[in-house]
């Protein structure tokens, strides 16, 4: 019986993918954006990004590469990356650049750049009140959606055609960071009557019926759209609120529903999960405040990208474009937990598309999945690091490890907790503080890793196989256990055993770990690979190994003690 096409899995309060029948943990990375545009330039990248244990690689199919002409359609270079991609044991995913990369229209074919006549420009509102023409195709005239749509539908038609007995290709994002720059709302022509005369009854009462379900950003920003009569609407002015807020609704509103007909032409041919991505506001409460904010520019929509998949309207993406599976945050400038924790809203499944390719990065994927049950995640310009300059390849060998442990694990509810501990800043304190977390009758405390001299950093993922057993995975940290029974007055460690993976997958013990391992019985110590010893004489702390162990921690409680008073 041949294998189902890639597909999403819902299991427990998640998404997961599955590729030839058994959950896969998709540990990627995404080349330079012009990458897959050559064959024979991939042919010296593949057996790099082999190297670094990726399985699978994010790139990027251009609409003016694919459809030069109109109607007619070039897929050579395509076929020649996919095939040569399989020949090399690696998936992709696809990145559709059709009307829409990073808000801008860059990447559409000359047919479409050169008359604006059929294919409308968006424009942006001005100081001298002459607007001015964007490099962006308006989302509100019918040519460019209509052809857009027929340009993917043929792409994921030649996808099936080529690959659907393969499953090269296990997932198709739906243009890249869409939304207008510039203004909150589009200014053209059409635009402008769409704003001053379309009805909103539609949206609005379909936000009103979901309302319990909205996130609390929406329902903060767009408070008034609860309580208004959706037939009393006569144009976007008469809706009650901040006018740059509804100016990036009414853009949400109109670019999802944009994506939604392009994302359902192709998902007729061949419904692989689709998905788009988001330019974060940079300026929010979420920004990462370790990072200096020197790109982003300020937290107005239209400073990013308006109308685009951002939190504020994550809903009306969710409401208006339901061909895709998922709304995928992008993170280099935002905080990395809260951006996953915010993008699993309605339970939808977390891909985090692209993100920072660094050790700062890489240790937060630890989170990501272990955390927040990611489907994978994808570095940017992994392609641009050497092998030993690139820090997933440490961390994607030990998952890949692992990840039949991780897929089984986050399956279930409530069974896998990640975390990671920065480098300490440069005056000696400490930015991450002990991580706590419980797991049935046991309360964890996760913090870096003993030494006598400076602590490293650390990450990684503790999984609850059994009702007493842990399985411990990464570098630089320790966990302490206290029985949640309140009768419990000694907690110690019944058994800790490093493990290595056989050939089958399954784990086998390498060593039996005690005494100066555990802190005389106290802690479950994952050194890190290269400990700092300080200068102590003893040297009781052995670097990391596998990085995997299996942990069974006990509890003796005073009823048992009978030979106590």
């Amino acid at each position: 019986m041949p294998a189902s096409i890639p597909h999403l899995r819902s299991t427990g309060n998640c998404q997961q993918l599955i590729v030839h029948d058994v959950p896969f943990l998709m540990l990627g990375g995404e080349v330079q954006k012009s990458q897959f545009s050559s064959a024979s330039y991939m042919k010296e990248v593949w057996p790099k990004l082999e190297a670094a244990n990726l399985n699978t690689v994010f790139g990027s199919v251009a609409w003016e590469q694919i459809e030069p002409v109109e109607d007619s359609f070039n897929f050579e270079e395509l076929d020649r990356i996919i095939l040569d991609a399989r020949q090399h044991g690696l998936h992709l995913v696809l990145l559709w650049f059709g009307s829409f990369k990073n808000a801008l229209s860059t990447y559409t074919p000359a047919w479409v750049k050169q008359n604006p006549a059929r294919f409308l420009r968006a424009e942006l509102g001005a100081s001298d009140g002459k607007n001015k023409v964007a490099d962006a195709l308006s989302i509100f005239g019918a040519e460019a959606v209509k052809s857009d749509a027929k340009a993917f539908a043929a792409l994921m038609r030649h996808i099936k055609e080529i690959d659907e007995a393969h499953s090269t290709v296990v997932m198709v994002q739906v243009e890249n960071e869409v939304g207008l720059l510039g203004d909150s709302r589009d200014r053209s022509e059409l635009a402008q009557q769409a704003w001053s005369h379309q009805s909103q009854a539609q949206l609005i009462s379909i936000v009103q019926q979901d309302w319990p379900s909205l996130n609390e950003q929406i329902k903060s920003n767009l408070s008034g759209l609860q309580s208004i009569d959706p037939d009393a609407l006569r144009s976007w002015d008469d809706i009650p609120g901040d006018k740059t807020q509804i100016g990036e609704l009414f853009m949400a509103y109109h670019f999802a529903q944009y994506v939604e007909t392009v994302a359902k032409a192709g998902r007729h041919e061949y419904p692989l999960p689709l998905y788009t991505n988001v330019w974060q506001n940079y300026g929010d409460d979420t920004k990462d405040n370790n990072v200096p904010n020197v790109v982003a520019g300020d937290d107005k929509p239209g400073d990013y990208p308006s109308g685009g998949g951002v939190t504020n309207v994550l809903d009306i993406w969710k409401l208006f474009a339901p061909s895709l599976a998922l709304i995928g945050p992008d993170i280099f400038l935002n905080d990395y937990e809260a951006s996953c924790a915010a993008y699993r809203h309605r339970d939808q499944g977390l891909l985090i598309p692209e993100q920072r390719r660094d050790e700062y990065g890489a240790r937060r994927i630890w989170p990501a999945y272990g955390t927040h049950k990611a489907i994978g995640v994808a570095p940017f310009a992994i392609d641009t690091l050497s092998l030993e300059e690139n820090p997933f390849a440490r961390h994607y060998a030990l998952l890949s490890k692992v990840s039949k442990q991780v897929v089984e694990a986050l399956a279930g509810l409530d069974r896998s907790f990640g975390f990671f501990f920065d480098e300490l800043h440069q005056d000696g304190s400490d930015p991450s503080p002990p991580q706590y977390k419980t797991f049935g009758q046991w309360d964890l405390t996760v913090e870096r890793a003993h030494v006598f001299g400076k602590p490293s950093a650390g990450s990684g993922m503790i999984i609850h196989t059994t009702k007493n057993e842990f399985l411990l995975v990464g570098w630089g940290f320790q966990v302490s256990w206290r029985s949640t029974d309140p009768r419990a007055c000694f907690n110690g460690l019944l058994k800790f055993a490093e493990k290595e993976v056989a050939e089958d997958g399954e784990l086998k013990t390498l060593r039996l770990l005690n005494g100066d391992e555990t802190r005389s019985g106290k802690v479950a110590i994952m050194p890190s690979p290269d400990p700092d010893y300080g200068g102590f004489p003893v040297a009781i702390t052995i670097p990391a190994r596998t990085g995997i162990t299996l942990v069974e921690p006990y509890a003796l409680f005073e009823d048992e003690l009978e030979y106590r008073n």
